[in-house]
């Protein structure tokens, strides 16, 4: 690694870091300021709010504004090199404009595993306490509104119940259906079942139990029956901003479980997994277009260049928030929609590329 290569290095992560720093100290003030009155009201401890809020919401802050700093840092810093003529010193002595690149994308790629890390490794479990502070302090206690909840919980076992009250975990209009080869097996009908915290089991009252055995039939009814049945309230009760507390395996996993379920909130899941993926990748697309705009002295300055770098980074959130909605309320796929963005920009930054100085 030669002198110039440790020098941009260095000016591109200190830049980032002071900027990503800066960027968290604001968002906590002005996240203090519109939750101090909840904080004070559930009288929420002093070290609960630094240590379990605070210092979890660091890295979910870090990892959401990356993209948008590591634009915005090469933009300020590579500026800076060219209104001090260094870029066109670097040119002059033989440097190509690609040699120049290789620095930009090794820092690129420290900052994509960093980032590749914390929202697969870090920020899952960052994220199970930060959510558990605020479903205790501020968001208060969750009611599933949802009506007429259908579920597959095994291969050909299907669930149906009215609604659920998260208060008491219990379900109404209970019906519990087993298919084989496409043929009802049985079917077991209860008014209501409310889970056993103690047994892990569910109590059913006023069931009412058919099953077929060839070309008969069996009846079977009580008042209170103790059954095993493979789902939990927290089946119920799953908020969708519980996504981001699953590690990369348990993501997978559970994306595996409501493929079974036939659940419709299946894109969303698709798409925070290939999310995941292609946020990392953006630093380079990103550091690509970022070099490509600022390694040119102009008129207007750094100041210039940086407002055309907030532009086309704000640019780059709104193109994602429109294809995300695309994928969780149309049929856009999930993973087209979470590398529209990337590719688009891609192609930008290409063009920008060939356009810049040599």
């Amino acid at each position: 690694m030669k002198i110039l290569d440790r020098y941009i290095i260095l000016k591109f992560l200190s830049t980032f870091i002071f900027s990503i720093i800066l960027i968290i100290s604001i968002a906590i003030v002005i996240d203090l300021t519109e939750k101090i009155d909840n904080f004070i009201e559930k009288e929420a401890p002093f070290r609960a709010i630094v240590v379990d809020y605070y210092f979890n919401f660091i890295p979910y802050f870090t990892n959401l504004f990356m993209f948008l700093f590591i634009f915005i840092s090469v933009v300020f810093f590579t500026s800076k090199m060219a209104g001090r003529l260094e870029i066109i010193a670097m040119i002059s002595s033989g440097i190509s404009f690609r040699r120049i690149m290789y620095p930009y994308f090794i820092s690129a790629f420290i900052l994509a595993i960093l980032s590749f890390t914390l929202s697969n490794f870090i920020i899952p479990d960052a994220n199970k306490v930060r959510l558990k502070f605020e479903n205790t302090y501020i968001n208060g206690t969750y009611y599933n509104s949802d009506r007429n909840i259908h579920k597959q919980i095994e291969p050909g076992i299907f669930l149906y119940v009215e609604n659920f009250n998260t208060i008491n975990n219990t379900a109404f209009q209970f019906s519990l259906e087993k298919f084989k080869d496409k043929v009802l097996q049985s079917k077991l009908i209860a008014q209501r079942a409310t889970w056993d915290s103690t047994k892990h089991k569910w109590k059913l009252s006023h069931y009412y139990i058919r099953d077929i055995i060839g070309s008969r039939e069996k009846i079977t009814e009580g008042r209170m029956l103790d059954t095993f049945i493979n789902i939990t309230p927290l089946d119920f009760k799953r908020r969708d901003s519980e996504i981001s507390t699953m590690n990369y395996m348990q993501l997978n996993d559970y994306i595996e479980d409501i493929k079974l379920r036939g659940e419709s909130n299946l894109n969303t899941y698709l798409l925070e997994k290939h999310q995941r993926w292609a946020f990392p990748f953006s630093s380079f697309i990103l550091t690509l277009i970022g070099v490509s705009l600022s390694s040119k002295k102009t008129k207007g300055g750094t100041g210039l260049n940086i407002g055309f770098g907030i532009l086309i980074s704000f640019s780059y959130i709104f193109l994602m928030r429109m294809t995300s909605q695309f994928s969780i309320k149309g049929d856009l796929s999930p993973m087209l929609s979470a590398w529209i963005p990337n590719i688009i920009f891609l192609v930008i930054g290409v063009i920008l590329y060939r356009l810049a100085p040599k």
